[in-house]
């Protein structure tokens, strides 16, 4: 099983919004951090794709170790 590539350390902001459709980038790879700009390709990653539910601003993951994907845990700590 291929590892992710660590993108950041620290968790990245992002204020969603309501019924939009993101792509969470899983490989780390992706130049559009926290999201999916398909350099996956070719790999066993695919993105972790989900309907925001209402206005918010979120902590998205950049060391890709979470186990609460595509949200910050804490597992860069």
């Amino acid at each position: 099983m291929e590892k992710p590539k660590r993108a950041g350390d620290s968790p990245i902001a992002v204020t969603l919004e309501a019924g939009k459709r993101y792509a969470w980038c899983t490989c780390g790879l992706s130049e559009k951090q926290p999201f999916c700009d398909g350099k996956h390709k070719g790999s066993e990653f695919s993105p972790h794709v989900f309907v925001a539910e209402k206005e918010e601003t979120k902590y998205f993951c950049a060391c890709k170790a979470t186990k609460n994907g595509p949200f910050c845990d804490g597992s860069h700590k």
